[in-house]
């Protein structure tokens, strides 16, 4: 009887398990563009000083697509989005995506990892995504 090979996580029917979607660690570049686009809503210095509190956090929160979207209020992407398709795309190839960088409060802010949600959503609207998460001052 010939031995079965099993499947990559990237390519079982199933796809791959929460775990296997996510690095440890948020990527270095994550961390310029999370303070670049607080910037816009808090100004340069409040948004460096966000940024620099999420780089020492350590350790990671886990929450479900479907929440960060709702506390954050932004729409979902549709999967044919070009960043999301990336995303998708970096899954299907067995590579990880990086954590997302969270900033609590009315809204939730979505510091870094917008797509990267969206596409989370695609896979499995309840996956646990891994986030860093600070508070914002209000």
């Amino acid at each position: 009887m010939p031995k079965s090979t099993p499947k990559s996580p990237a390519t079982s029917p199933a796809g791959p398990s929460p775990r296997e979607l996510w690095k440890e660690e948020p990527d270095e570049h994550d961390y310029p563009a999370a303070r670049n686009y607080l910037s816009l809503l808090v100004g340069t210095d409040e948004a460096s000083k966000l940024a620099k509190t999420l780089e020492r956090r350590v350790g990671v929160e886990h929450y479900m697509a479907k929440d960060i979207l709702r506390a954050s209020a932004l729409p979902l992407l549709p999967a044919d989005d070009k960043e999301v398709a990336k995303d998708l795309h970096k899954v299907q190839l067995g590579e990880k995506l990086s954590p997302v960088l969270l900033v609590r409060g009315t809204p939730l802010w979505v510091a870094d990892g917008y797509h990267r949600v969206c596409a989370s959503y695609h896979l499995d609207e309840n996956a646990s995504i891994p986030c860093r998460i600070v508070d914002r001052k209000t």
